[in-house]
């Protein structure tokens, strides 16, 4: 049987041609006033997934 690609990982998350995961940084939507302005500039980057991740991520993206 064919494995299924989670739905809700595959819109927060992307394959590169390297194979790496990329993915958006998490505290970025909602009361931003309290957060300097370094800080929410540093939020806009996409980032990989952490080494100790790929593995659940991996799975949840079988075909990429």
């Amino acid at each position: 049987m064919k494995m299924k690609t989670n739905k809700g990982a595959a819109k927060r998350m992307r394959k590169t041609a390297s194979g790496k995961i990329k993915r958006k940084g998490a505290f970025g939507r909602h009361i931003m006033r309290s957060k300097n302005a370094k800080r929410k500039r540093h939020m806009k980057q996409t980032m990989y997934v952490h080494d100790a991740n790929i593995y659940n991520a991996e799975r949840l993206l079988p075909n990429g």
